[in-house]
């Protein structure tokens, strides 16, 4: 058995992280210390400071391509501290957000192109995607309402852009993965929150049955 890259991903307010804490509260009574749970930008005291800087609020100024290359500066740091030691002593690593987030926000949202921004991160990640992505999809006007109205207290600079943004940011997306069907499953995050759970768990378990003997 080797370990496994498990990335989740989604536009804001499509409930990815929310769900991401039951599934762990779920799995990690089966897996124990074989789970391990992480976030980007972050993972580790450097990753984690970049993300500060990233999503602070008061940095308006941030040139577009500057942010992107912080978040692959981020992913570079957690790959090597945080997921490679982890998959080497075969442990399932969940991640809330990786590669494709870099695509659809800066990619797409910021216009700075995406097939740009990818080959910016093959090099910080040195080509290491993730075996499995589960991508939690909710069109834009929904997910920005549930931000408005559930998250007012952590709202970042992503966040207040605009909804043209947002709908970028989703459509490519879905073009991600339309063209990865082999790696990156859709789920409806229109659902109610323990359907959505649901629905995910059966496919972590299906597809890594080996964790679960």
């Amino acid at each position: 058995m080797r370990g496994k890259f498990i990335s989740f991903e989604g536009p804001d307010g499509a409930g990815k992280t929310t769900a991401l804490n039951t599934i762990v509260a779920d799995l990690q009574p089966v897996l124990a210390d074989k789970l391990v749970v992480t976030r980007e930008p972050g993972g580790n005291r450097i990753s984690e400071a970049i993300r500060d800087i990233i999503l602070d609020r008061q940095n308006t100024e941030m040139d577009d391509r500057t942010e992107a290359l912080l978040y692959a500066a981020a992913r570079r740091q957690h790959i090597v501290e945080t997921i490679q030691p982890a998959l080497a002593q075969e442990k399932m690593v969940l991640c809330d957000r990786y590669v494709d987030s870099s695509v659809a926000y800066q990619g797409a949202g910021r216009k700075i192109g995406t097939q740009e921004v990818y080959q910016m991160n093959l090099f910080a990640t040195a080509g290491l995607l993730p075996d499995l992505t589960i991508y939690f999809d909710i069109p834009s006007e929904i997910g920005l309402q549930r931000i408005m109205t559930h998250r007012t207290d952590e709202i970042n600079r992503l966040d207040v852009e605009q909804l043209s943004f947002h709908k970028r940011v989703r459509s490519s997306y879905l073009e991600i993965a339309r063209k990865a069907p082999q790696r990156v499953k859709t789920i409806d995050a229109t659902k109610s929150r323990a359907q959505v759970v649901k629905d995910v768990e059966a496919i972590i378990v299906a597809q890594n049955g080996e964790f679960f003997k």
